[in-house]
């Protein structure tokens, strides 16, 4: 398909997934799997059925790999992000890069929508976006990720009855995918193992899956571009959330030292409107006392 963000955004609303071919050259995925393999190599087997005991798992990309930024701020890909979410929040945030490795005889994934994480009835909110950029060739035998088009719209859909699509794409493409469709890892029944990056996106107002905060301290964060900064959580949502002695947390980029900082508002247009209008109001009243 074409890298039309409208389009990709369409088909996601559509069917729950996309798959954009060619979005970054082969290269630039071998130059990052060259960055985290001897993390591969050193990264026990996963614990845990969902996880998966033939499964290897590991997170904090934007530490491990120089070229894993290209991947987080893909422009076609935050373009679409910033569309499908973009209706529920001030701003989007980054909940998590991860890199798979799925082993020979590693069993299938149990189905699942990922935006399970977060409680609550989601009836009409998109809550989250994903990833998954292949590192080697995605099949069938595998354990390409399989999807359920249309789950993400009918929670009656039974992946035990329902036949699921299978992501078959080369490395440089990726697969999009809502939150709210039902997905899951294949089983890899190859003789080889099967290499991932995964980058997630989601609402500002959320907790994230990945601890942002723990995985890039100021310390490090302070080293990033500031889009990145900002899309790693070094930024307010308004109205005021995720605040530091009532700034932005990007102060604490430039400043360790936050004692004695002013709280200063960031507010939505129409809420700094409201409360401009409130205090014109109350000022006006005294000044008329005053002047009676």
């Amino acid at each position: 398909m074409t890298h039309d963000p409208a389009r990709c955004a369409a088909m996601l609303l559509a069917d729950g997934y996309c798959i954009v071919e060619n979005a970054v050259a082969p290269d630039a995925i071998t130059a990052l799997e060259t960055e985290l393999s001897p993390r591969f190599e050193a990264t026990p087997y996963c614990e845990g059925g969902f996880y998966g005991a033939r499964t290897k798992r590991f997170g904090a990309l934007l530490r491990r790999s120089h070229h894993a930024a290209a991947l987080v701020r893909h422009p076609l890909i935050l373009t679409i992000a910033e569309t499908i979410l973009g209706a529920w929040c001030d701003r989007i945030v980054l909940n998590l890069t991860q890199a798979v490795e799925i082993h020979p005889g590693a069993l299938a994934q149990a189905p699942h929508r990922d935006q399970d994480l977060w409680g609550g009835d989601k009836t009409g909110i998109d809550y989250q976006l994903n990833v998954i950029w292949p590192v080697d060739p995605f099949t069938a035998d595998n354990g390409a990720t399989r999807l359920w088009p249309g789950s993400h719209r009918d929670d009656g859909v039974d992946p035990s009855v329902v036949a699921p699509i299978v992501a078959d794409m080369a490395p440089g493409s990726a697969l999009l995918f809502l939150g709210s469709i039902v997905h899951g890892a294949g089983a890899n029944v190859s003789d080889a193992v099967r290499r991932a990056v995964i980058v997630g996106y989601c609402l500002g107002w959320l907790r994230t899956f990945e601890n942002q905060y723990l995985v890039y301290p100021p310390q490090v964060a302070r080293h990033f571009d500031p889009d990145l900064a900002a899309l790693v959580g070094y930024a307010q949502h308004r109205p005021n959330l995720g605040n530091v002695e009532g700034q932005c947390p990007s102060v604490l980029l430039g400043n360790p030292a936050i004692d004695g900082l002013a709280a200063v508002d960031a507010l939505r247009p129409e809420q700094a409107e409201a409360i401009a209008d409130h205090i014109a109001e109350q000022e006006a009243a005294r000044a008329g006392l005053l002047g009676g």
